[in-house]
């Protein structure tokens, strides 16, 4: 019995080593790809002949997409199909180079944002979307509670903000759009605690090192990339000072 326990204790240990290795990893990459998308969108943003490509502005003041700039836009949407179809038939190294451009591709997408907010508040939002990411993030990975059915919740919010967002499209509502901000921000926390709970199990039952563990690190550091991105997003929709 003494013996059995031991064995139950040590392959609990190293579950948990491995979890927290491949948690560490996914964090990893999202910074990686987090980096590459503010630096990207930093220097589209400020400089206005790289931006010329994407956005063209007309006598009063509106914006308009080039088409290279509708190119960029839908980009990233594709290449997350991409990594997704190839998880399991493509090589480590091919999923990787579609993951580092998707982190430029939104660069470049987002990087309208320069032009719309200013800098000052870009950045207070940033690292207030990064502290509410960090915190659920902890809460996710250190919850005894099963967060499935609460994850479940949040993703048809999620489609609740989409299909709201694509009437709003239309009807042009500022106050339709602030609660879309609002509940945008609720759904991303939650989801953040949810799919960090959820890659903290999937992690625990992977053979370390292997290509198909690398790939799903980063399939969960888009997963958590995208969490972030549309968190600061809603926030700076809400509390962004417009230029």
């Amino acid at each position: 019995m003494e013996t059995n326990n031991f064995k139950y204790v040590q392959s609990e240990e190293i579950s948990s080593t491995l979890s927290k290795t491949f948690i560490a990893n996914v964090f990893s990459w999202m910074a990686a790809a987090l980096v590459i998308t503010s630096v990207v969108a930093y220097y589209f943003g400020v400089d206005k002949e790289l931006m010329s490509y994407l956005r063209t502005t007309d006598i009063r003041g509106h914006f308009h997409y080039t088409g290279l700039g509708i190119i960029v836009a839908i980009s990233p949407l594709a290449i997350i199909f991409g990594m997704g179809y190839g998880m399991r038939k493509w090589s480590y190294a091919a999923v990787l180079g579609l993951f580092l451009l998707f982190g430029a591709l939104m660069g470049a997408s987002l990087s309208y944002i320069f032009q719309m907010y200013t800098h000052a508040s870009i950045f207070t939002v940033f690292l207030s979307a990064a502290g509410m990411f960090g915190l659920m993030s902890v809460v996710g990975y250190t919850t005894k509670t099963d967060l499935t059915s609460f994850g479940s919740i949040m993703m048809m919010g999620l489609f609740g903000i989409v299909i709201a967002s694509l009437i709003n499209m239309f009807v042009g509502s500022g106050t339709l759009n602030y609660i879309i901000s609002f509940i945008g921000v609720l759904v991303f926390v939650g989801l953040t605690a949810y799919d960090v709970q959820k890659l903290k199990r999937i992690g625990a039952g992977l053979e370390y090192g292997t290509e198909e563990t690398k790939k799903l690190v980063l399939w969960g550091a888009l997963d958590l990339y995208l969490d972030f991105i549309n968190l600061f997003m809603f926030l700076l929709r809400l509390f962004g000072d417009r230029k």
